[in-house]
């Protein structure tokens, strides 16, 4: 079952990484993607506060906590020593920080945002999968050895 999971996940982040570019390109690029989302954390805190689940507590906390984490992420997958752990860091991240991406969509339905906002906020949910593929193909968890 494990090995199935693995093949499918793969084969979604190999669109990521199979596109004319280098496995060091995509790595390098969803590195820095990182890096500069979690700078964002402490840049703009309040943002991130107000699409946190009401149930959470320490708000202000837990956005530098995701962007300290979204930085060491994005640092790690450019070293092949760190890679692995990395990637698995940032996997836990995104599925972690779901819930606000929800929150942000629950709560732009209740204040009855435009059509178009709602829509693209609908796509985003999704999309944590397809970056978590592309976190575990660029730091090699799908294939256990380095690269």
């Amino acid at each position: 079952m494990r090995n199935h999971i693995s093949e499918q996940i793969d084969l979604l982040a190999s669109l990521w990484m199979d596109i004319k570019v280098g496995s060091s390109f995509s790595r390098t690029l969803l590195g820095l993607l990182f890096v500069v989302a979690g700078k964002l954390h402490f840049r703009a805190p309040d943002v991130y506060e107000q699409i946190m689940p009401p149930y959470l507590p320490l708000h202000r906390e837990l956005v530098y906590l995701s962007g300290a984490s979204e930085i060491a992420g994005g640092l790690g997958l450019l070293s092949r020593r760190t890679r692995r752990i990395a990637g698995g860091g940032l996997i836990l991240l995104l599925i972690a920080v779901w819930p606000a991406n929800l929150q942000m969509l629950l709560d732009a339905r209740a204040a009855q945002k435009p059509l178009w906002w709602v829509a693209l906020l609908w796509a985003r949910l999704p999309l944590q999968v397809v970056l978590i593929a592309w976190v575990w193909r660029a730091s090699n968890l799908s294939s256990g050895r380095e690269r």
